[in-house]
């Protein structure tokens, strides 16, 4: 019985995990003096905030939402390449992000919608 519950309680949690981001670098820039970093990187999750060019808070797998800037440009598009309007995205829609890290600031600059 306590096998039982065991496995179904950490099947539980893995889907959970599951639907919440992984982040991975793909790049990373510093200046010769060292003092400025700019790190390129990709986020998912679910969509808790959203207004065009104000506003964008993901639910990732941190403890608390996360919190976007956006970039001068920002493209929205679907998960099969498709460009769309930022009016689309809706909160919980889920979402790919594509930010550049630039010190403390997380500037998006394309954001991959998973599904409507």
């Amino acid at each position: 019985m306590n096998k039982i519950f065991f496995s179904v309680t950490s099947a539980i949690a893995l889907l959970g995990s599951a639907a919440f981001a992984q982040t991975s670098t793909s790049s990373t820039t510093v200046t010769t003096d060292g003092t400025t970093q700019t790190t390129t990187t990709e986020s998912s999750g679910v969509v808790t905030e959203f207004t065009p060019g104000t506003v964008f808070v993901l639910k990732t797998e941190a403890a608390e939402p996360v919190h976007y800037k956006f970039a001068k440009t920002v493209t929205y598009v679907t998960a099969d390449g498709h460009v769309i309007e930022a009016s689309r995205i809706k909160k919980d829609s889920k979402v790919h992000v594509h930010y550049v890290r630039d010190n403390d600031d997380m500037l998006v600059d394309r954001i991959v919608v998973d599904q409507d």
